[in-house]
Protein backbone atom coordinates (compact mmCIF):
# COMPACT_ATOMS: atom_id res chain seq x y z
CA UNK A 1 0.00 0.00 0.00
CA UNK A 2 2.83 2.40 -0.85
CA UNK A 3 0.39 4.79 -2.54
CA UNK A 4 -1.62 5.28 0.62
CA UNK A 5 -0.67 7.64 3.35
CA UNK A 6 -2.42 9.67 5.99
CA UNK A 7 -2.46 13.42 5.81
CA UNK A 8 -1.26 14.76 9.14
CA UNK A 9 -1.52 18.13 10.75
CA UNK A 10 0.72 18.11 13.79
CA UNK A 11 -0.17 20.35 16.68
CA UNK A 12 3.01 22.42 16.64
CA UNK A 13 3.48 23.23 20.29
CA UNK A 14 6.66 24.97 21.37
CA UNK A 15 8.97 23.10 23.68
CA UNK A 16 7.02 23.89 26.83
CA UNK A 17 6.05 20.32 27.61
CA UNK A 18 2.76 19.24 29.05
CA UNK A 19 3.36 17.08 32.11
CA UNK A 20 0.81 14.88 33.84
CA UNK A 21 1.09 12.60 36.83
CA UNK A 22 -0.76 9.34 36.12
CA UNK A 23 -1.36 8.23 39.69
CA UNK A 24 -4.81 6.86 38.89
CA UNK A 25 -7.53 6.88 36.25
CA UNK A 26 -7.88 10.30 34.66
CA UNK A 27 -11.46 11.53 34.35
CA UNK A 28 -10.83 14.93 32.83
CA UNK A 29 -9.52 15.66 29.31
CA UNK A 30 -5.73 15.61 29.17
CA UNK A 31 -5.35 19.37 28.85
CA UNK A 32 -3.87 20.93 31.97
CA UNK A 33 -0.16 21.71 31.79
CA UNK A 34 0.67 20.36 35.22
CA UNK A 35 -1.87 17.97 36.66
CA UNK A 36 -1.90 15.68 39.66
CA UNK A 37 -4.85 13.73 41.05
CA UNK A 38 -5.13 13.87 44.81
CA UNK A 39 -5.80 10.18 45.34
CA UNK A 40 -6.83 7.03 43.41
CA UNK A 41 -10.36 7.28 42.17
CA UNK A 42 -13.11 5.65 40.22
CA UNK A 43 -13.41 6.93 36.68
CA UNK A 44 -16.78 8.43 35.78
CA UNK A 45 -18.63 7.60 32.61
CA UNK A 46 -18.45 9.76 29.53
CA UNK A 47 -15.71 11.69 27.77
CA UNK A 48 -14.35 14.34 30.01
CA UNK A 49 -17.50 14.76 32.11
CA UNK A 50 -18.91 12.66 34.91
CA UNK A 51 -22.54 11.67 34.58
CA UNK A 52 -24.83 10.46 37.32
CA UNK A 53 -26.43 7.04 36.98
CA UNK A 54 -29.84 7.13 35.30
CA UNK A 55 -31.53 5.80 38.42
CA UNK A 56 -30.27 8.81 40.37
CA UNK A 57 -30.80 11.40 37.63
CA UNK A 58 -33.80 13.00 39.38
CA UNK A 59 -32.00 13.34 42.71
CA UNK A 60 -30.49 16.81 43.26
CA UNK A 61 -26.71 16.92 43.74
CA UNK A 62 -25.45 16.76 47.30
CA UNK A 63 -23.66 20.12 47.14
CA UNK A 64 -25.25 23.50 47.81
CA UNK A 65 -27.00 25.16 44.88
CA UNK A 66 -25.40 28.49 44.06
CA UNK A 67 -26.91 29.45 40.67
CA UNK A 68 -30.34 28.99 39.07
CA UNK A 69 -30.86 30.48 35.64
CA UNK A 70 -33.12 30.10 32.59
CA UNK A 71 -32.00 30.63 29.01
CA UNK A 72 -33.87 30.46 25.71
CA UNK A 73 -32.11 29.15 22.59
CA UNK A 74 -33.37 29.76 19.06
CA UNK A 75 -32.66 27.55 16.08
CA UNK A 76 -30.05 29.78 14.48
CA UNK A 77 -27.80 29.71 17.54
CA UNK A 78 -24.95 27.22 17.52
CA UNK A 79 -23.46 28.27 20.87
CA UNK A 80 -24.71 30.68 23.51
CA UNK A 81 -22.67 32.10 26.40
CA UNK A 82 -24.56 31.51 29.65
CA UNK A 83 -22.49 34.03 31.58
CA UNK A 84 -21.89 31.32 34.20
CA UNK A 85 -18.40 30.43 35.37
CA UNK A 86 -18.08 26.97 36.90
CA UNK A 87 -15.33 25.40 38.98
CA UNK A 88 -13.87 21.90 38.52
CA UNK A 89 -16.08 19.31 40.23
CA UNK A 90 -19.21 21.46 40.32
CA UNK A 91 -22.47 19.90 39.11
CA UNK A 92 -24.21 21.37 36.07
CA UNK A 93 -27.86 20.28 36.27
CA UNK A 94 -29.87 21.08 33.14
CA UNK A 95 -33.53 20.55 32.24
CA UNK A 96 -34.70 21.54 28.76
CA UNK A 97 -37.96 21.65 26.83
CA UNK A 98 -39.17 22.88 23.46
CA UNK A 99 -39.27 21.82 19.83
CA UNK A 100 -37.09 22.35 16.79
CA UNK A 101 -37.82 21.60 13.13
CA UNK A 102 -35.28 21.30 10.32
CA UNK A 103 -36.44 21.90 6.76
CA UNK A 104 -35.26 18.48 5.55
CA UNK A 105 -36.52 16.58 8.62
CA UNK A 106 -39.70 14.51 8.63
CA UNK A 107 -40.85 15.67 12.05
CA UNK A 108 -40.09 17.97 14.97
CA UNK A 109 -37.40 17.09 17.47
CA UNK A 110 -36.77 18.05 21.08
CA UNK A 111 -33.55 18.69 23.03
CA UNK A 112 -32.69 14.99 22.72
CA UNK A 113 -32.06 15.51 19.00
CA UNK A 114 -32.89 13.52 15.89
CA UNK A 115 -31.72 9.87 15.95
CA UNK A 116 -28.78 9.39 13.60
CA UNK A 117 -29.26 7.02 10.70
CA UNK A 118 -27.13 5.70 7.87
CA UNK A 119 -27.84 8.71 5.61
CA UNK A 120 -26.64 11.00 8.35
CA UNK A 121 -23.25 9.34 8.86
CA UNK A 122 -21.29 11.90 6.85
CA UNK A 123 -22.75 14.92 8.63
CA UNK A 124 -20.04 16.25 10.96
CA UNK A 125 -21.59 17.75 14.09
CA UNK A 126 -19.97 19.48 17.07
CA UNK A 127 -20.89 16.43 19.19
CA UNK A 128 -21.12 13.37 16.97
CA UNK A 129 -22.22 11.11 19.80
CA UNK A 130 -25.70 12.66 19.66
CA UNK A 131 -28.21 13.54 16.97
CA UNK A 132 -28.75 16.75 15.10
CA UNK A 133 -30.63 19.31 17.16
CA UNK A 134 -29.58 17.87 20.54
CA UNK A 135 -28.85 20.28 23.36
CA UNK A 136 -25.17 20.23 24.32
CA UNK A 137 -22.80 21.99 26.71
CA UNK A 138 -19.18 23.09 26.83
CA UNK A 139 -16.91 24.38 29.62
CA UNK A 140 -13.86 26.52 28.96
CA UNK A 141 -12.03 27.77 25.89
CA UNK A 142 -14.04 27.19 22.72
CA UNK A 143 -10.93 26.11 20.79
CA UNK A 144 -10.11 23.17 23.07
CA UNK A 145 -13.19 22.40 25.19
CA UNK A 146 -14.98 19.15 24.36
CA UNK A 147 -18.78 19.40 23.94
CA UNK A 148 -20.96 17.05 25.98
CA UNK A 149 -24.60 16.01 25.67
CA UNK A 150 -27.23 17.67 27.84
CA UNK A 151 -30.45 16.59 26.11
CA UNK A 152 -33.73 16.88 28.01
CA UNK A 153 -32.24 16.35 31.45
CA UNK A 154 -28.65 15.81 32.53
CA UNK A 155 -26.45 16.29 35.56
CA UNK A 156 -22.78 16.50 34.62
CA UNK A 157 -19.69 17.29 36.65
CA UNK A 158 -17.44 20.02 35.26
CA UNK A 159 -14.06 18.42 34.46
CA UNK A 160 -12.33 21.80 34.37
CA UNK A 161 -13.12 25.35 35.38
CA UNK A 162 -14.31 27.95 32.92
CA UNK A 163 -17.25 29.65 31.25
CA UNK A 164 -20.28 27.46 30.54
CA UNK A 165 -21.78 27.63 27.06
CA UNK A 166 -24.81 25.73 25.77
CA UNK A 167 -25.61 25.06 22.16
CA UNK A 168 -27.58 23.16 19.56
CA UNK A 169 -25.86 20.22 17.89
CA UNK A 170 -25.90 21.40 14.30
CA UNK A 171 -23.51 22.63 11.62
CA UNK A 172 -22.60 26.28 11.17
CA UNK A 173 -24.87 26.65 8.15
CA UNK A 174 -27.80 24.74 9.67
CA UNK A 175 -30.87 26.44 11.11
CA UNK A 176 -33.71 24.91 13.04
CA UNK A 177 -37.14 26.52 13.35
CA UNK A 178 -38.09 26.69 17.01
CA UNK A 179 -36.78 27.35 20.51
CA UNK A 180 -35.52 25.48 23.55
CA UNK A 181 -36.12 26.69 27.08
CA UNK A 182 -33.16 25.64 29.23
CA UNK A 183 -33.11 25.74 33.02
CA UNK A 184 -29.59 25.59 34.48
CA UNK A 185 -28.62 24.99 38.10
CA UNK A 186 -25.05 24.94 39.40
CA UNK A 187 -24.27 23.00 42.57
CA UNK A 188 -21.08 22.98 44.60
CA UNK A 189 -18.79 19.97 44.24
CA UNK A 190 -19.85 16.92 46.23
CA UNK A 191 -17.32 16.49 49.07
CA UNK A 192 -18.16 12.77 49.28
CA UNK A 193 -17.68 11.98 45.58
CA UNK A 194 -15.94 8.68 44.79
CA UNK A 195 -13.38 10.48 42.65
CA UNK A 196 -11.52 13.80 42.62
CA UNK A 197 -11.27 16.08 39.64
CA UNK A 198 -7.64 16.63 38.65
CA UNK A 199 -6.32 19.92 39.91
CA UNK A 200 -3.82 22.23 38.27
CA UNK A 201 -0.56 22.80 40.14
CA UNK A 202 2.25 25.27 39.56
CA UNK A 203 5.05 22.73 39.41
CA UNK A 204 5.92 19.06 39.76
CA UNK A 205 9.02 18.07 41.66
CA UNK A 206 11.74 16.92 39.26
CA UNK A 207 10.10 18.43 36.16
CA UNK A 208 12.48 21.26 35.39
CA UNK A 209 14.96 22.62 32.87
CA UNK A 210 17.46 19.88 33.72
CA UNK A 211 14.90 17.22 32.78
CA UNK A 212 13.93 19.01 29.56
CA UNK A 213 17.59 19.19 28.52
CA UNK A 214 17.68 15.37 28.38
CA UNK A 215 14.70 15.10 26.01
CA UNK A 216 15.03 15.56 22.24
CA UNK A 217 12.75 18.22 20.82
CA UNK A 218 11.58 16.13 17.86
CA UNK A 219 10.83 12.53 17.11
CA UNK A 220 12.35 11.17 13.89
CA UNK A 221 11.93 8.54 11.21
CA UNK A 222 14.30 5.60 10.82
CA UNK A 223 16.73 7.69 8.79
CA UNK A 224 16.89 10.36 11.49
CA UNK A 225 14.83 13.00 9.68
CA UNK A 226 13.06 15.14 12.31
CA UNK A 227 9.29 14.93 12.58
CA UNK A 228 6.65 16.07 15.05
CA UNK A 229 7.64 17.81 18.25
CA UNK A 230 7.68 16.10 21.61
CA UNK A 231 4.83 17.86 23.44
CA UNK A 232 3.81 16.02 26.61
CA UNK A 233 5.14 13.97 29.52
CA UNK A 234 3.41 11.47 31.79
CA UNK A 235 4.82 10.45 35.15
CA UNK A 236 3.54 7.18 36.60
CA UNK A 237 3.51 3.42 36.32
CA UNK A 238 2.81 1.61 33.08
CA UNK A 239 -0.56 0.37 34.31
CA UNK A 240 -1.59 3.85 35.49
CA UNK A 241 -0.61 5.31 32.11
CA UNK A 242 -2.69 2.67 30.29
CA UNK A 243 -5.73 3.29 32.51
CA UNK A 244 -5.42 7.02 31.98
CA UNK A 245 -5.93 6.64 28.24
CA UNK A 246 -8.37 3.72 28.09
CA UNK A 247 -10.74 5.34 30.58
CA UNK A 248 -10.61 8.59 28.63
CA UNK A 249 -11.81 6.76 25.50
CA UNK A 250 -8.47 6.18 23.74
CA UNK A 251 -7.69 2.95 21.90
CA UNK A 252 -4.27 1.28 21.88
CA UNK A 253 -2.93 0.92 18.35
CA UNK A 254 -0.61 -1.81 17.08
CA UNK A 255 2.53 -0.52 15.39
CA UNK A 256 2.64 -3.50 12.99
CA UNK A 257 1.45 -2.21 9.61
CA UNK A 258 1.53 -5.43 7.61
CA UNK A 259 -1.86 -6.63 6.39
CA UNK A 260 -3.96 -4.12 8.30
CA UNK A 261 -4.08 -0.88 6.30
CA UNK A 262 -6.43 -2.17 3.60
CA UNK A 263 -8.69 -3.72 6.22
CA UNK A 264 -8.94 -0.38 7.99
CA UNK A 265 -9.76 1.50 4.80
CA UNK A 266 -12.50 -0.93 3.78
CA UNK A 267 -14.11 -0.76 7.19
CA UNK A 268 -13.40 2.87 8.02
CA UNK A 269 -17.09 3.49 8.60
CA UNK A 270 -16.53 1.65 11.88
CA UNK A 271 -15.01 3.59 14.76
CA UNK A 272 -12.96 0.64 15.96
CA UNK A 273 -11.48 -0.28 12.59
CA UNK A 274 -10.33 3.25 11.83
CA UNK A 275 -9.00 3.93 15.30
CA UNK A 276 -6.94 0.76 15.38
CA UNK A 277 -5.33 1.33 11.99
CA UNK A 278 -1.62 1.11 12.76
CA UNK A 279 0.74 4.02 13.12
CA UNK A 280 4.06 4.02 11.34
CA UNK A 281 7.02 3.50 13.69
CA UNK A 282 8.81 6.72 14.58
CA UNK A 283 11.88 7.00 16.78
CA UNK A 284 12.97 8.62 20.03
CA UNK A 285 16.04 7.64 22.03
CA UNK A 286 17.00 5.44 19.06
CA UNK A 287 13.95 3.16 19.15
CA UNK A 288 10.32 3.10 17.90
CA UNK A 289 7.40 4.03 20.15
CA UNK A 290 6.43 1.72 23.00
CA UNK A 291 2.74 2.63 22.73
CA UNK A 292 0.41 4.17 20.20
CA UNK A 293 -3.00 5.58 21.18
CA UNK A 294 -5.84 6.91 19.01
CA UNK A 295 -9.01 8.82 19.74
CA UNK A 296 -11.91 10.21 17.72
CA UNK A 297 -15.57 11.04 18.15
CA UNK A 298 -18.09 8.41 16.95
CA UNK A 299 -19.03 8.84 13.27
CA UNK A 300 -16.35 11.50 12.77
CA UNK A 301 -13.58 8.95 12.54
CA UNK A 302 -13.78 8.73 8.75
CA UNK A 303 -12.68 12.36 8.60
CA UNK A 304 -10.19 12.68 11.41
CA UNK A 305 -8.32 10.89 14.15
CA UNK A 306 -6.19 12.18 17.00
CA UNK A 307 -3.26 9.95 17.78
CA UNK A 308 -0.10 9.93 19.81
CA UNK A 309 3.03 7.90 20.36
CA UNK A 310 4.65 7.27 23.72
CA UNK A 311 8.17 6.20 24.65
CA UNK A 312 9.41 5.06 28.05
CA UNK A 313 12.30 7.36 28.93
CA UNK A 314 15.72 5.82 29.71
CA UNK A 315 15.70 7.86 32.95
CA UNK A 316 13.12 8.47 35.66
CA UNK A 317 11.79 11.39 37.69
CA UNK A 318 12.64 10.92 41.36
CA UNK A 319 12.13 7.17 41.13
CA UNK A 320 8.97 7.33 39.04
CA UNK A 321 8.64 6.10 35.45
CA UNK A 322 8.66 8.85 32.84
CA UNK A 323 6.73 8.53 29.56
CA UNK A 324 7.44 10.94 26.73
CA UNK A 325 4.99 11.52 23.91
CA UNK A 326 4.20 13.28 20.67
CA UNK A 327 0.58 13.92 19.70
CA UNK A 328 -0.63 14.56 16.15
CA UNK A 329 -3.94 14.84 14.33
CA UNK A 330 -5.05 13.00 11.18
CA UNK A 331 -7.24 15.10 8.91
CA UNK A 332 -8.14 12.33 6.45
CA UNK A 333 -6.73 9.99 3.84
CA UNK A 334 -4.68 10.88 0.80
Amino acid sequence: MSGLKRKKMGKRIRFSLFALVATSVAAAPLRAQLVREDKPSQAPQGKGVAQKPEAAAEQPPAGKRRISQEIQLTGEQLWSDTGIDVQPGEHIAVTASGKMRYADAKEDNGPEGIPRGFKDLLRILPFNGAGRGALMGRVGDADIAQPFLLGVHRDVVAPVGGRLAIGINQTDDDTGDGTYKVHIEIYAADPHAAYRVARQVRDISGVDANLFSKIPRHIADKEGNPGDMVNFLIIGSESAMQKTFTNAGWVQVDADVAGTVLHGILESISKESYLTMPMSPLYLFGRPQDYGWAHAEPLKVVASRNHLRIWKAPFDVQGQTLWIGAATHDVGFE
